[in-house]
């Protein structure tokens, strides 16, 4: 008699990457579902067996592991609930190489796997984790040529005319691809641009607005969320009043195409605008470029950086005994004489907030990703504003196509999670939430988990390179293959009692490890600290250890 099969526990997992679609009686997510249910279905007779919860994540991009539905997945999986992971293609798990990894390794260690309905694979051999990787790749050239694509198709539709999309200009409503003007809407765009010319300036023109009540466009974006309906900044207004769209034109990159929409503002109202922008514009003292370099030299916030109070931030150099120099930005109502009208974080760190700046550009693609220094002279057009608070820095800038065409979330993969990224009448508003603080004799910036939020020499590869190491050492141990940390010391040619501290590594908490290997590590956190300290095994206790 044939011996019963054993039952081997499987969970279906689906995602979609936009909300459209979503509210269908059947949807995509109903489809993969019910191909990955077949499946399972089919080998009923090696024991499988459906597990009735359901794992969807509808509405939630395959380049980050920020999805609610997975998470609880790779819980399940640590729990040694699930034994197969059924997906419909590799990429609704991941489109991630790096993510596909940390996934992998959660399987491993509980001893499950997964399977693709549509791509034979074994996570369990060398050969299958290869395939895997080439799929990998190839599902992230996919995503970036789709990117391109889309890119150009923009570009030749706004050629001839049509509105694609965005944030909403205030006075038009959106009718297909084309604007129609909003009445009472466009009366105000008139007032504004006539209000400039009477004051002559942006600043008394936000207040005036600001008293008066007047607010930005309102509108409901495609999933559901209001956007607008707050009070204009100054950079909001000097886009409004430079926005071609009112003269019934389609702007793109640096150049703008007779539109399909109607204009708000007449050609002279709009030019005469122009002008008086143009030369209340700050310029540059000449126009070589090797003079704005020495402008911007040892401060190349100079002009861009505010306090609270709305007051310019200055460059300040304090030279030491000891032949360092110190460089703040300082607010110009303490360097006049009235220390009580500057807002709050009067005084800055420059090399502080232009790295922490540089991190947040780099990762967004205004520069090259291996740039170890900034070439602020490239960089500068690109920020419109700097403010210093408190609770964090508010960073305005122009948004570039890249991020026009992505969509926030594009942008957003790529920063920190507690980073805020808003896209407002076509300018990003970032907000990073940090507190400036002394640790080790230096000023550091602090995020909200208490770990610094950036890392000047990025990756601790001394500190990375041991977390692997003992890693590797304590799968030895655990599974038979070393009988003590004296025999890893022995084959490895090392001390026992050096052996035994760096073993310490491998037992941090995971979201420990994690930071060291994404270079976010706590300051106060080395491979000396790690190894001369008395590190608790209980994982609160270490992270009250180094972040305290």
């Amino acid at each position: 008699m044939k011996e019963k099969s054993k039952a081997i526990r499987c969970a279906i997992y689906t995602r979609k990457s936009s909300e459209e679609g979503l509210d269908q009686d059947y949807n995509s997510l109903h489809a993969q579902r019910d191909a990955c249910a077949a499946y399972v279905l089919s080998q009923a007779g090696e024991g499988w067996t459906l597990l009735p919860e359901i794992y969807d994540d509808g509405g939630f991009s395959g380049g980050t592991m920020d999805r609610p539905a997975l998470k609880q997945l790779l819980k399940e999986i640590d729990a040694g609930k699930i034994d197969v992971v059924i997906v419909y293609k590799v990429d609704r798990l991941t489109r991630s190489l790096t993510d596909f990894s940390r996934i992998v390794d959660v399987l491993d260690r509980s001893g499950a796997s997964f399977v693709s309905v549509t791509q034979a694979f074994n996570t369990t051999s060398s050969m299958g984790r290869l395939t895997l990787n080439v799929l990998l790749s190839f599902a992230q050239f996919e995503r970036e040529v789709t990117g391109e694509r889309i890119r150009d198709k923009i570009t030749a539709s706004k050629k001839l005319g049509m509105w694609m999309g965005g944030n909403l200009a205030l006075g038009y409503l959106p009718n297909g691809r084309t604007l129609t003007i909003e009445p009472h809407e466009a009366e105000t765009v008139r007032m504004i641009f006539r209000r400039y010319l009477e004051l002559g300036s942006v600043h008394a023109l936000r207040r005036e607005l600001e008293d008066a009540g007047v607010l930005s466009k309102q509108w409901t974006s495609k999933g559901g969320s209001m956007r607008g309906g707050v009070p204009f900044n100054r950079g909001a207004l000097f886009h409004l009043l430079r926005n071609r769209l009112y003269l019934g034109e389609v702007p793109h990159k640096d150049v703008s195409y007779p539109g399909q929409h109607a204009a708000i503002v007449d050609r002279e109202l709009f030019d005469a605008v122009q002008a008086r922008l143009d030369e209340t514009a700050h310029k540059p003292r000449t126009p070589t470029p090797a003079h704005v370099r020495r402008a911007h030299k040892g401060a190349p916030l100079t002009g861009l950086i505010f306090d609270t109070a709305g007051h310019l931030m200055s460059p300040v150099s304090c030279p030491r005994r000891n032949g360092a120099t110190y460089r703040y930005y300082v607010s110009r109502a303490i360097q006049s004489g009235a220390p009580e009208k500057a807002g709050a974080c009067p005084r800055v760190p420059a090399p502080v907030i232009e790295d922490l700046i540089f991190d947040r550009l780099r990762r967004l693609g205004r520069t090259g990703a291996g740039d170890a220094q900034p070439d602020w002279t490239d960089l500068r057009p690109s920020i419109q504003r700097v403010e210093i608070a408190p609770e964090g820095l508010t960073l305005t800038l122009n948004a570039s196509s890249a991020e026009a065409v992505g969509g926030l979330d594009w942008a957003r993969e790529r920063l920190p999670v507690d980073d805020d990224l808003q896209l407002i009448d076509e300018a990003l508003i970032l907000k990073i939430p940090v507190w400036l603080v002394r640790r080790g004799g230096a000023s550091v910036a602090v995020g909200p988990d208490g770990a610094t939020a950036l890392q000047h020499g990025g990756v601790d590869a001394a500190l990375s390179s041991a977390l692997v190491r003992a890693e590797a050492w304590k799968r030895q141990l655990l599974s038979g293959e070393a009988v003590s940390v004296g025999s890893i010391a022995t084959a490895e040619g090392l001390n026992a009692y050096y052996a035994s501290r760096l073993l310490r590594v491998a037992f941090l908490a995971p979201d420990l490890k994690r930071a060291i290997l994404e270079g976010r590590q706590p300051a106060a956190m080395n491979l000396q600290a790690i190894m001369t300290r008395d590190l608790p095994l209980a994982w609160d206790a270490q992270r009250a250890l180094f972040r305290g």
